[in-house]
């Protein structure tokens, strides 16, 4: 547990920190736990009458957390959900306060990057699963590999991880697939190489591990959701920040913020995004894609 707990780096700490508002007492939630870095650093600046809830997907991370944050006993909740479902989960655990603050880190967290069992990362070679939830029975990579039509599989790497060629390339996947060439993360990886040709500074395969990650998981469909839903969820002069990691991500926020700022609901506090420091990108080179937005209830 210790070394996950210092191999985690929260991203972009400080800025987050920037955003919290001065409370006495208050409710503030992480939609995205993860290891708790964020959570432990956000209940440490402020009072003992501020409660966090922290709620993410990953029972191996909510285990994670909730050691880590122990010291901060009934101050801190661990809640099972989705991002996206926040609002229903919150209400189904008798949580009706609207909070002060709001948190969201979207994307893959390093724990299950690191992962040498969960099929994320082409590092190991393990299933195709990718599942963030391990305990959901919806599908797995491999799933999606086997059910989709070519069709479907070349809009899915196009649309969630811009694939180039996505078209051949699917065919060619469905191919191998019904061979048996392709059964684990070694062997797709592989297959990217020969299919695409010389590695380069990017690896061939990771655009095509991006978009399978992102479809299995529906990240950008409760990332829609939760934006939507961000009014529900915060006080008035509640402020709330989004940490994406994609472009397209980015523009799901940009624009979800523009909307509700013309129909008064949120005063967007960051007219272009926040991204790390040249010193945080060097000591965390997964923090180099990030970008931070932030906007405010309107009282």
């Amino acid at each position: 547990m210790a070394n996950a707990e210092t191999a985690h780096k929260p991203v972009m700490l400080e800025e987050v920190l920037g955003f919290l508002p001065e409370l006495e007492q208050g409710l503030l939630l992480d939609l995205t736990l993860g290891a708790g870095g964020h959570s432990e650093a956000l209940l440490a600046k402020t009072s003992q009458l501020v409660r966090l809830v922290g709620l993410d997907r990953d029972p191996a991370a909510l285990a994670l957390a909730t050691e880590r944050l122990a010291p901060f006993g009934d101050r801190f909740r661990p809640l099972h959900g989705v991002f996206g479902d926040a609002r229903d989960v919150l209400d189904q655990a008798g949580i009706n306060n609207e909070a002060a603050f709001v948190l969201a880190d979207i994307g893959l967290s390093s724990m299950q990057l690191d992962s040498p069992t969960r099929g994320f990362s082409f590092r190991f070679d393990a299933d195709l699963d990718m599942r963030m939830d391990s305990d959901d029975d919806g599908p797995r990579a491999i799933d999606l590999l086997d059910r989709k039509s070519p069709d479907e599989l070349a809009d899915l790497l196009h649309n969630y991880g811009d694939v180039g060629a996505s078209k051949r390339f699917a065919k060619a996947v469905k191919v191998a697939r019904r061979e048996g060439k392709i059964a684990g993360t070694k062997d797709l990886a592989d297959f990217c190489r020969s299919f695409f040709g010389g590695q380069g500074k990017i690896h061939p395969a990771t655009r095509v591990f991006q978009a399978l990650r992102i479809a299995v998981n529906r990240e950008w469909e409760n990332l829609d959701s939760l934006l939507k839903a961000l009014p529900t969820l915060l006080a008035p002069g509640g402020v709330a920040v989004i940490i994406s990691f994609h472009s397209m991500e980015d523009r799901l926020v940009k624009h979800a913020f523009k909307a509700h700022d013309a129909a008064g609901t949120l005063e967007i506090l960051t007219p272009k995004p926040l991204v790390p420091s040249r010193t945080e990108q060097r000591v965390n080179p997964r923090s180099r894609s990030a970008k931070l937005r932030a906007a405010r209830r309107i009282c």
